[in-house]
Order: structure tokens, then C-alpha cells, then sequence
């Protein structure tokens, strides 16, 4: 039996790509593509799982709505806040969640890659995280760039909200020892690129991901789709996903 998904933001580039990727699919259905003003429960009632790449607001609106119709969702959204995604995560226990903020196989690759720098240096190196998106990105950092930072944090025994620095200016920007330091760019067209940089005396390694096409964020969707099928209830990642350990 087809994959009866359906799309939220449909209008957006991202839901434009979406619609594109289930479409070629031979496993799964275009059930309802929608975006402000349509009937969110018509649009959602039949369907398997629901994809959506659009705005905290709208996703806690889907959130309720896919609990009563028993729809599943894969949440790509970014710029929630703690309490939010905590609003989220309680949903797990009603229906099968995926929740990331980047679903490319390569981001995810690139995480594990971070948690290994940071676990291995430990507390001698300064961590940076820069990433660059295109100019209409509303929310900044990026969800992928508090993922990875995140990530090292964890990996040396950190809380993020405890140690990252958002904001360098004026003439008190001394680094403070353990900080984790993001910086971000908006510009032109740019999909995506993170580098977290691991800064030692003498030596720097730099990891870093780039996106040319928001093909691989759809691709990714697709899989977590595919992976919440069958499944009553449950929050997941893209670890779970891909089977990354």
C-alpha cells in the first residue's frame, strides 16, 4: 500500500521540493499539499504522515490535529523555543514523531564527525560554529548550527545554554574558556553551510557541510517518512533514521 503523505507550506521552496520528491516516489502518494488558508483537517484526514518544513507556530498547530487524526510527522522545522519543543516532544507518547533540524544524510554524518573532535580534545580546544544561509532565513543561528553545537557540548560534558556565546561586539569579546561561539551570514542564495571549527594552539581542524540544493533535505523527509509508517507512537531523529549509532 502507497505512503499517503501530505505536504505542509506546499507554496514554500522547500514544500515545492517536497511535493517533487514524493511525487517521483513509487512508494509513496501526494495525498494534500497545503499552505496558510486551507482546511488543515481535510487536508490531513486519510493521510499517513505529514511533512512539514514550515514555521513553530504552524507546527503547533499541526501537532494537536495530527494527535486526533492519528497522522504521524516529520518535523523539519526550525527556531522553536525550549518550551516549544517541549510542547512537541509531548506529543510522542499520541503519535510517531521525527523530529530534525537537518535531515541530510551528510549533516548527520558531519555530527558524528563533531562529536568525535570534541569528545577526543576535550576542554584544550576553542569551538566556533559558522553557518551561512540564503538572505530571506528568518531564524538565525540556524537549527543545524545549535544541532552541532549542541553536539560538541554534549561531547565534552557540557550544557549549550550554559556555554554558547551568540553575540561578539564592542570591546568586551575576550573568549571565555569552554565558550562555544556561533556566527552567522545571510546572503544571496545560499542553502546552507556549516563549519565547526576546533581551534588548538598551532593547529585548527575545521569540519564542515555544504548544501547546493534543498533536494537533500527533501530526500531525507522522504526516508523519515517511510521510517514512521507503522509506528503508534515514539520520538525519533535522524540517527534512528539512518541507523547512525
Amino acid at each position: 500500500m502507497a505512503l499517503n503523505i501530505a505536504i505542509a507550506g506546499a507554496n514554500g521552496r522547500m514544500g515545492r521540493m517536497l511535493v517533487e520528491a514524493v511525487g517521483k516516489d513509487p512508494d509513496s502518494r501526494l495525498f494534500s499539499a497545503f499552505d496558510v488558508g486551507s482546511d488543515v483537517d481535510a487536508a490531513l484526514n486519510g493521510a499517513h504522515v505529514l511533512i512539514d518544513f514550515t514555521r513553530p507556530e504552524a507546527t503547533l498547530d499541526y501537532l494537536p490535529r495530527c494527535a486526533a487524526l492519528g497522522v504521524n510527522i516529520v518535523v523539519g522545522t526550525t527556531g522553536f523555543t525550549p518550551a516549544e519543543v517541549g510542547t512537541l516532544e509531548g506529543y510522542a507518547s499520541k503519535i510517531a514523531i521525527v523530529f530534525a533540524p537537518n535531515m541530510s544524510l551528510g549533516v548527520n554524518v558531519t555530527a558524528k564527525l563533531v562529536a568525535m573532535a570534541s569528545s577526543s580534545l576535550g576542554m584544550a580546544a576553542d569551538i566556533e560554529v559558522f553557518e551561512a544561509h540564503h538572505k530571506l532565513k528568518v531564524d538565525a543561528p540556524s537549527g543545524t548550527a545549535l544541532m552541532l553545537g549542541g553536539v560538541a557540548a554534549r561531547a565534552r560534558g557540557q550544557s549549550l545554554d550554559a556555554v554558547a556565546v551568540f553575540d561578539r561586539h564592542g570591546d568586551n569579546a575576550v573568549r571565555e574558556d569552554g565558550s562555544i561561539g556561533f556566527t552567522s551570514m545571510r546572503a544571496g542564495d545560499i542553502v546552507g553551510d556549516h563549519t565547526v571549527f576546533f581551534v588548538l594552539d598551532g593547529e585548527r581542524i575545521e569540519i564542515t557541510h555544504k548544501s547546493s540544493t534543498r533536494s537533500t533535505y527533501a530526500h531525507g523527509a522522504m526516508r523519515a517518512a517511510k521510517f514512521l509508517q507503522g509506528r503508534p507512537s515514539g520520538l525519533f531523529t535522524m540517527n534512528d533514521v539512518l541507523g547512525l549509532k
